[in-house]
């Protein structure tokens, strides 16, 4: 019986999510150093930035298969 809770999916997901807050605390480092000349307030350009990491580390998991060529 598969405990209810996966352990390595736990970790699966924890690693995940540190590897988006590093990439967005990167991001936002880099606008900051950089000097944005955005018209867009402060919390909207990190939700951007946050969005962005999210898109650029998280695993997106398709639901279905493939069924080959028709």
């Amino acid at each position: 019986m598969r405990p209810i809770v996966d352990p390595r999916e736990l970790a699966r997901r924890s690693n995940e999510d540190e590897a988006v807050r590093r990439c967005y605390e990167h991001k936002r480092e880099l606008r900051r150093l950089l000097g944005s000349r955005s018209p867009l307030p402060e919390e909207v350009l990190d939700n951007l930035d946050w969005l962005e990491a999210e898109r650029a580390c998280r695993e997106t998991r398709c639901i279905g298969f493939y069924t080959g060529a028709a």
